[in-house]
């Protein structure tokens, strides 16, 4: 059982900040990716960011030049920058872990945090 623990959600004003973290039951070396989806009222879940073992990052669209994900490795958290931040961001953001041993890849999921940023 994985444990994924979610901080920084809260309501912001449009063109804010905000600073998300998500720290594993486990050390974060044990995935070969971690990342962050996010799911608006009647939308489906969609990827936002995603860091893997070696760093490479991946990044939505409509997100690219204003959110940044990292890893802390001392800290065994995985964070999500948001800048400029817009009503349409608005969604529950989920942390999200992958592990993948050989061909079969496991998804773990964190609980959410809600993010609203207000017009």
């Amino acid at each position: 059982q994985v444990d994924l623990v979610e901080s920084g959600g809260g309501l912001v004003q449009s063109g804010g900040s905000l600073r998300l973290s998500c720290a594993p039951s486990g050390s974060i070396f044990a995935f070969n990716a971690m990342g962050w989806y996010r799911q608006a009222p009647g939308k489906q879940r969609e990827l936002v960011a995603l860091i893997t073992d070696f760093e490479r990052t991946t990044y939505a669209d409509s997100v690219k030049g204003r959110f940044t994900i990292s890893r802390d490795n001392g800290e065994n958290t995985v964070n999500l920058q948001m800048n400029n931040l817009k009503p349409e961001d608005t969604a529950v953001y989920y942390c999200n872990a992958q592990w993948q041993p050989q061909t079969k890849r496991y998804d773990f999921w964190g609980h959410g945090t809600q993010v609203t940023v207000s017009s």
